[in-house]
Order: C-alpha cells, then sequence, then structure tokens
C-alpha cells in the first residue's frame, strides 16, 4: 500500500514538474513573440549596427540593415533609422551623419523601386546606391577625389549589395512565426555573419580590460559548437573572427581562437557543458601562449563567456538544436514529423477503406424475402401486359376481375406456370380456360407471346444482380487491401534497443567497424534490418560472418538481402539483412507451337507475390495463334498486376473474368491453372479455370489435382474453387496445358498414361523433367503437334544456407 502511494506521489510529481516546464517554456515563447512584434528585437540590433564599422570609415552593415528592413519591417524603418543614428554618434557624429543620409536616400529610392517590375530584386542595387550617395557628397564637399577614397566607396557599395543578400535570409529567422523544421546551410552561414556584424557594434566597450566583444562572440562560438558540433562551431569561429577583425585588426588573432575553440568544443561535446566549456579554456591559453600578450584578460573573457554559457537554460539549448540538421533533436522532431505525416496518411487510407466497404455493401445482394417480393412483383406485370391485350376490350373484364379477382388471378397464375414449364396446354388446363373465358385462344397465344419477352427481362436482372454481386466483391477487396495498407503505415519503425546493443556488441567482438546499425522490424519471417560498415576493403563478410552471426542470435536464417559497396579503402559499406524464406522453388518450362510454329496460344508465368509467396500459372487462350497468344498474355498480366496489389486470388481471378466478358462481344475465352506457394509453410493453394489437372511427383507416389470449373470469359458469374494441398520438401509440381492431355490419340486415358511417365522419370532438375513429358507426348503423335503445349516443372526443397550460424556467445554448460 505504502509502495503504491509513494508511486503515485512521483507520478504526481514529475507531472508537475513537467507542467511548470511546458508552462516556463509556453511563457517564454509568448514574451520572445511579443518582444519580435514590437520591433524590440530590430531596435537592439540596429543600435549596435550603428556602430559597426570595418577598416576604420566603411560602414556597409547599418545601410544593408535598413534596407531589409524597409522591405520585411515597413513601419519599424524611422525608429530603426533613430537608434541606428544614436548608436553611429556613440562612435562619431560623422558617422552619424552618415547614417542619416543612407537613410534619407533609401527613402527617397523606394519611391522608384516601387514601380518596377519584381523590386525585391533590385533591393540590393538600392541599398548600394545609397550607400554611395552620401559618402559621394562628402567627398565633393570636402574635396577629396583620390584613389583610395574612390576604391572604398565602390568596396563599401559592393559590401553593401552583398550584405543585403545576406541579411535577407538571415533577418526572418528572428521571426517567432517561422515555419521551416530545419535551417539550412546557407540560412546558418547568414545568421553568423549577422551575428558576427551585431557583435562588431560591441567593440569598445570594456570592464576591468574585458573586452564585451570577446565575451559574447566566444560565447556564442562554444554554443553552437555545443548545438550543433565541431564543424558548425569551427565555422562560426572562423566567421566571426573574420568580421571582427575587419573592424578592428587587433582581433585578428581572434579568428584563429574562435576557430580552435569552436572545432575543439564540438569534438568534446559528449562531455556535455563542462567539455565544451574546457575546450574553450584550453584553446585562450594555448593561444595567449602564442600571442605572449594578455592572456589574464583573454582568460577572464572566457571565463565570463563559460559562465554564460552554464546560465543558458538547456531546454532553450534544445529548442534550437531543432532547427539545426544533424542533432539528436532535429532528429527526433523529423521522426515526429514523419510520424505524423504517416498517422495522417493512414487515416486517409482507412477512410478510403471505409468508403469501398459503404460501395461494396451498396451493391450486396438483396434479401430472399426482397428477392419473392420482386418475383411476385414480375409475375404481376407479366398478367397486366397479357390483361392489357386480351381482357381491356372484353365484355366480361368487370365480372372476371372486379367480381371475380380472386380465381381470374389464380386460372392466370396457373396458365402462365404451365405455358412455361411444359410449352404447351393440358387438356385440363384447356378445358378450364375455355369455360372461363371467351378468349381462351387469343389469352394462350397472347401470353406465349409474352412470355418471352419476360424471360429476356428476367434474364436481364439476373445479369445486372451478378454484375452487382462482381462489383461489390470487387470493392470489398480492394477495400481489404486499404486496410490493411492503413495499418502498414501505422505500424512505424521499432527502436529493439535489447537487440541492437547485443548485435552491436557481437559485431565488434568481429572486429568491424559499425557506422550505424537500424533495426526496422524482427517479426517472425519478416526481419529487416541495416548495418553500414566502415571497411578496408570488402571480401563478402556480410554473407560469411554478419549473417550467420544474426542468424544465432535472432534464431532465424538471416541472409543478405542488398549490398552497397564502396570501392574505396576504408569505405562505408551498406548491406541490408532480412528473413530467409523456408523452402526454395526451382522451375522448368518446355512448350511447342502448332504445327512447330513461332507464335504459342499458351501462356505461362512465375512471379514473387511478397511476404513469401510465390506463384505459377499457365493460361491457354482458345484456338491457336497470334490472337490466342495476346489473349493468354492479356490474362497473366492481369493477373500478375492485381495479384501483387494483395487483392485475394478468388477475386482477382473474378476480376479477370469480368473483364475478357465484358471486353469484347467476340467469343474470347481463356483457361487459367494458377498455383500459389507459401515458401515459409509450403501450402500450396491451386485455382483451376477450364485448366487440365495438375500433378504433384512425391517419391514414386503421384497426386492429381482438379477442378470442372468454365474458361473464363465464357460466362459473367465464375464459381472459383480453391484446392489447397501440403507440400513436403522434394515433391514436384507439374503443371500442364491442354495440349499435353489431348495429344496422345491412340492413349485411352491419357491421364493414366501420363502419371505413368511421370512416375517412370528418375531425373531431379525440373527443366530435365519438362523437357523429357513434351518429347515424350510429342514421339507419342508420331513428331505431330496438334495443339499448343506447355509443361511447366517446379521442385521445392529446404533453403539451405551456404554459412552455417555463428554462435555470438558461449553456451552454458
Amino acid at each position: 500500500m505504502l509502495g503504491t502511494v509513494m508511486k503515485r506521489a512521483g507520478r504526481e510529481a514529475m507531472w508537475r514538474e513537467s507542467s511548470l516546464n511546458r508552462g516556463m517554456e509556453k511563457m517564454a515563447l509568448t514574451v520572445f513573440t511579443f518582444l519580435s512584434n514590437k520591433g524590440v528585437f530590430h531596435m537592439a540590433l540596429s543600435l549596435l549596427l550603428g556602430r559597426a564599422v570595418i577598416l576604420s570609415s566603411m560602414a556597409p552593415f547599418g545601410v544593408a540593415f535598413l534596407a531589409v528592413i524597409w522591405w520585411f519591417k515597413r513601419p519599424l524603418i524611422l525608429p530603426a533609422t533613430m537608434m541606428m543614428a544614436i548608436g553611429a554618434a556613440t562612435y562619431s557624429y560623422g558617422h552619424a551623419g552618415f547614417i542619416a543620409g543612407a537613410a534619407a536616400s533609401i527613402l527617397l529610392l523606394t519611391g522608384l523601386l516601387n514601380k518596377l517590375h519584381q523590386p525585391q530584386k533590385w533591393l540590393p542595387v538600392m541599398a548600394a546606391l545609397a550607400s554611395m550617395i552620401p559618402r559621394t557628397i562628402s567627398l565633393a564637399f570636402l574635396d577629396r577625389w583620390h584613389l583610395y577614397e574612390l576604391f572604398l566607396l565602390i568596396s563599401e557599395g559592393v559590401l553593401t549589395f552583398t550584405l543585403v543578400l545576406i541579411f535577407m535570409q538571415s533577418l526572418p529567422l528572428l521571426s517567432p512565426q517561422r515555419y521551416h523544421p530545419t535551417l539550412k546551410n546557407e540560412e546558418i552561414v547568414c545568421f553568423i555573419i549577422l551575428l558576427a556584424s551585431v557583435l562588431t557594434g560591441m567593440i569598445g566597450f570594456e570592464y576591468e580590460g574585458v573586452a564585451m566583444v570577446d565575451v559574447f562572440s566566444r560565447y556564442l562560438v562554444i554554443l553552437l559548437a555545443y548545438i550543433a558540433g565541431a564543424a558548425i562551431g569551427s565555422t562560426v569561429g572562423v566567421v566571426t573572427g573574420l568580421v571582427l577583425s575587419l573592424s578592428n585588426v587587433d582581433h585578428l588573432y581572434q579568428m584563429s581562437l574562435l576557430a580552435f575553440s569552436g572545432l575543439l568544443g564540438g569534438l568534446l561535446k559528449e562531455g556535455n557543458k563542462l567539455g565544451v566549456g574546457a575546450g574553450l579554456f584550453v584553446s585562450t591559453i594555448l593561444m595567449g601562449f602564442y600571442t605572449g600578450d594578455g592572456l589574464t584578460a583573454s582568460l577572464w573573457a572566457s571565463f565570463f563567456a563559460i559562465l554564460l554559457f552554464f546560465m543558458t537554460p538547456e531546454r532553450w539549448v534544445k529548442r534550437l538544436s531543432r532547427f539545426v540538421p544533424g542533432t539528436d533533436e532535429h532528429r527526433q522532431e523529423q521522426q515526429k514529423y514523419l510520424q505524423k505525416v504517416r498517422d495522417v496518411t493512414a487515416v486517409r487510407v482507412g477512410k478510403f477503406s471505409d468508403v469501398f466497404e459503404a460501395l461494396s455493401k451498396s451493391f450486396h445482394h438483396i434479401e430472399r424475402k426482397e428477392k419473392e417480393e420482386d418475383t411476385t412483383q414480375e409475375v404481376d406485370y407479366f398478367l397486366s401486359h397479357v390483361t392489357e391485350k386480351t381482357c381491356q376490350a372484353c365484355f366480361k373484364k368487370e365480372k372476371c376481375w372486379i367480381n371475380q379477382f380472386d380465381e381470374t388471378h389464380n386460372l392466370m397464375t396457373d396458365l402462365m406456370e404451365e405455358i412455361d414449364e411444359k410449352e404447351e396446354v393440358s387438356r385440363m388446363m384447356r378445358k378450364n380456360v375455355d369455360q372461363y373465358c371467351v378468349k381462351s385462344q387469343k389469352l394462350i397465344d397472347t401470353m406465349k407471346h409474352e412470355l418471352s419477352f419476360y424471360h429476356a427481362n428476367k434474364q436481364l436482372k439476373q445479369q445486372v444482380q451478378e454484375s452487382r454481386k462482381f462489383v461489390a466483391e470487387q470493392l470489398h477487396g480492394v477495400s481489404e487491401v486499404m486496410n490493411n495498407f492503413a495499418k502498414e503505415i501505422v505500424k512505424e519503425r521499432e527502436h529493439h534497443e535489447q537487440k541492437e546493443h547485443i548485435i552491436h556488441e557481437a559485431l565488434e567482438r568481429l572486429g568491424l567497424n559499425v557506422a550505424k546499425l537500424e533495426i526496422y522490424t524482427l517479426d517472425t519471417g519478416n526481419i529487416d534490418l541495416e548495418v553500414i560498415l566502415e571497411i578496408d576493403q570488402y571480401r563478402g563478410e556480410g554473407e560469411k560472418l554478419i549473417a550467420p552471426l544474426l542468424s544465432d542470435i535472432l534464431q532465424e536464417t538471416i541472409v543478405v538481402t542488398m549490398e552497397d559497396i564502396s570501392p574505396y579503402p576504408n569505405g562505408r559499406c551498406l548491406l541490408t539483412f532480412g528473413s530467409a524464406k523456408h523452402y526454395t522453388i526451382e522451375s522448368g518450362v518446355a512448350h511447342a507451337a502448332k504445327g512447330g510454329g513461332f507464335i504459342s496460344g499458351d501462356s505461362y508465368s512465375m512471379m514473387e507475390l511478397g511476404r513469401g509467396k510465390y506463384a505459377l500459372a499457365i493460361s491457354d487462350g482458345m484456338g491457336n495463334g497470334e490472337r490466342a497468344h495476346e489473349e493468354s498474355v492479356e490474362t497473366l498480366r492481369l493477373l500478375k498486376q492485381i495479384l501483387q496489389s494483395g487483392i485475394q486470388e478468388s477475386v482477382a481471378i473474378q476480376s479477370i473474368n469480368s473483364i475478357l466478358s465484358l471486353r469484347s462481344n467476340d467469343e474470347i475465352f481463356s483457361t487459367l491453372d494458377l498455383a500459389v506457394i507459401d515458401l515459409h509453410l509450403a501450402t500450396s493453394k491451386f485455382i483451376k479455370i477450364g485448366s487440365t489437372p495438375s500433378f504433384i511427383k512425391r517419391g514414386d507416389q503421384i497426386f492429381s489435382v482438379e477442378s470442372g470449373n468454365l474458361p473464363m470469359g465464357i460466362i459473367r458469374e465464375v464459381d472459383v474453387d480453391t484446392t489447397s494441398e501440403q507440400l513436403k520438401a522434394g515433391d514436384l509440381l507439374i503443371m500442364v496445358s491442354d495440349g499435353i492431355l489431348e495429344g496422345p490419340k491412340h492413349v485411352e486415358n491419357v491421364e493414366l498414361w501420363l502419371k505413368r511417365k511421370i512416375r517412370e522419370i528418375r531425373q531431379e532438375d525440373p527443366q530435365e523433367i519438362a523437357d523429357i513429358l513434351l518429347e515424350e507426348v510429342i514421339r507419342a503423335q508420331s513428331g505431330g503437334i496438334d495443339d499448343d503445349m506447355t509443361v511447366l516443372v517446379a521442385r521445392i526443397d529446404h533453403y539451405m544456407p551456404e554459412w552455417s550460424a555463428i554462435p555470438f556467445q558461449k553456451k552454458q554448460a
């Protein structure tokens, strides 16, 4: 009882803690959104960028930022200009005047920009002109037309042009409404340049000899190294150091320090924040010894940067990590997104399945009671047509159909049934009709005439009912396929941590360097996993070592399903492994066209259906020649496409039959002999539509498989009979077309003769058996070929792996 209470209290505490974290995160996001929408961040950036100057006189950052602000946040252009001018005034009043002149130039040029087609493309040009106009006026006023000044003027315009393109990609990242789940590499670099430009505006702010720009630049580097690793960390260090060195040559060594800090911090990120901070500290000491001065101030700057880094909440770091490719948080975010897509897709497919199921039910046969009512109604319609042509003008109409309705109706019904069954009227019935009706002969003749229309109408309704039943079964089959597909979509990858750890340890024990191991499913008979190896020279380790080892670990025969081998030494090799089938099929075919021609009306096919099923089929088109060949090929083509879609065999056969019967008014028929073998259980399902018997040879025993269905295309409604047989290893399955059984004319019982020939064959190879049987039939006809002949032989055997399982650990005694 006490344990239950403690567990409940623990769960409640965890729930309160998670709720508190969620609440704090939501509040922080709300504050960030409010500050971003009000332009607070943009004002702060404007203030710092106003101080950003490179080579002591060039200020392209502020002008480019104002141009981008005008494009994205037009209402903030005046407040941003004022903040930028204030920041520039802290540097020099001349610089503040340049910012004011550039802002005025931007506002003047925007009127012309709005009239141009695609103004976004002309925005960098406008910013470059806005930067060059005040500089040109200044040079003209001071009369300083020197080559150096002109070079700086053109360089500043080019830098402004480039920075506009960079800021246009990085400024939208400050918006909390950003919906892109992943940052591109270009966006990351552009955002780093923006932050480095902002850091440039901090140059000159110091406290006790510690520069603020050193603190925040190192903090930025180790933060991104901790989030994205060594590659991004070193990139941030190089870019930040380069921008800072352009502003002040004294910061040139910072590029080496920041790049090395980002690289070392990224390599030590497995040690969490402590490892990244140690990387910055070691880099600071090494670079301090290299430069020889300022080590104390640099150490204090690194100390404050590490302090800020440790004060950064971990949830903020994880939130930023979701946008950086390659991080675990980004991978989890992508998996959540993919899971959501799978769930939405599964729901939609499930709804489509429900729609097809509803349509199937709407086409189902009506109940027996409704059928009886329809029969009664049809009889009444028939009698009304007869009455209209015989009794309508009769003077006894009122007496017969009003005063004696029941007697008249019963007499007419009996007369109809007798004419329908016997096509003639008996003497007794004729006497009753003559006594009752004054126009008895006309009544009989009219009823005989109307019966032909009655039967035609009844047959038409029967065909409609059969078509409705066929459509219902097809829709039901499609609904089942889509429902199964929806279930497979929902079934996401399972991360079998225990098995993954065992497999990883076993492979490393073999001396293999595993770069990646991914387990998709461990279902019996459907195992699917992927291994990426870093190997010097591949010599078939996947088939010889890894597959036997996995067979012992997973207690199932595993084979290599795909290999992608790197052609370079120490390259990465991709290997996928899956379950081996318990049985294998080896087949052989022999066929001959009528008269020794080239085109046979028989066609055959052997196909993989997925999930361990294998199908063998023979189709015989009615007649011979090209027309029969086209029909048999079309039948097998439809069969293959429908079966591989997952629809049941019986529904597939009915679909093909309907297509063949409705496709043309000509007499187009074809037979089908289908065998579907389960390679896991060795069970076989036979479906024969107008085809000849098949034979199973097991040692000296011969079993025949028969059915009496008509060929496809003759009738709309096919009653598909399915026969199942349990096969064994070593069994031979022999399927033949009708030309084989109809060949030997002098043999009284051809089926018994063929069984004897099969029993006498001692060869084991399916191709040799097919050739021998075809030759025996042709010899029995004295070398003549009176019809198309096809023999298909399949042998089923146990799957024998080339390599036995390797035990991954010593068995306990």
